[in-house]
């Protein structure tokens, strides 16, 4: 048992396993996925599906998922009968609310430095770390902004201006 910090009201917590046809979607859920990135993450269930295990997906008392919710679909989509979840029991409607918001916010940065000079980066892509500032990447980042950037003479076709900080 644990308690509410503020209240000193008690909370449980538990993980179970439970039939996906008995959780719900959270039609207030303020995350989308794009299609890339949702395959990206059926992979890594696939690849890794201890995660699931070690990272529950968190539904409230009624059922209704509060964090994951595209871990959710995405096993869905993988056929998955049940899945283990943590149960929080106890929370309140603001408690609720300020979960789901805080569930996805990711207060951390990356130390780019420490994932350039320790991390493989092959690793990094398949495990689908986005905004990682890759050679290859700035590269063609640069390429692309000297031709959005370049104007060229109507008359002669001679290249007038290219910025490129």
């Amino acid at each position: 048992m644990v308690r509410d910090f503020k209240t000193n009201k008690k909370i449980r917590y538990m993980i179970i396993e439970v039939k996906v046809s008995d959780i719900y979607e959270n039609p207030e859920n303020p995350r989308t996925l794009n299609k890339k990135r949702f395959e990206a993450l059926k992979k890594s269930i696939k690849e890794f599906p201890e995660m699931l295990k070690i990272r529950p997906i968190v539904i409230s008392e009624e059922n209704i998922i509060l964090g994951g919710n595209m871990r959710f679909k995405a096993v869905v989509e993988l056929g998955y009968k049940t899945i283990p979840v943590l149960s929080a029991v106890g929370l309140n409607d603001a408690q609720i609310k300020e979960f789901v918001i805080k569930d996805n916010e990711h207060f951390g940065e990356w130390d780019w430095d420490v994932l350039a000079n320790d991390w493989d980066r092959k690793d990094l892509e398949d495990w689908g770390l986005q905004g990682f500032p890759f050679e290859g990447d700035l590269e063609e980042e640069k390429i692309k902004e000297v031709e959005e950037n370049k104007e060229t003479c109507d008359k002669c076709g001679q290249i007038l201006k290219i910025w490129v900080l």
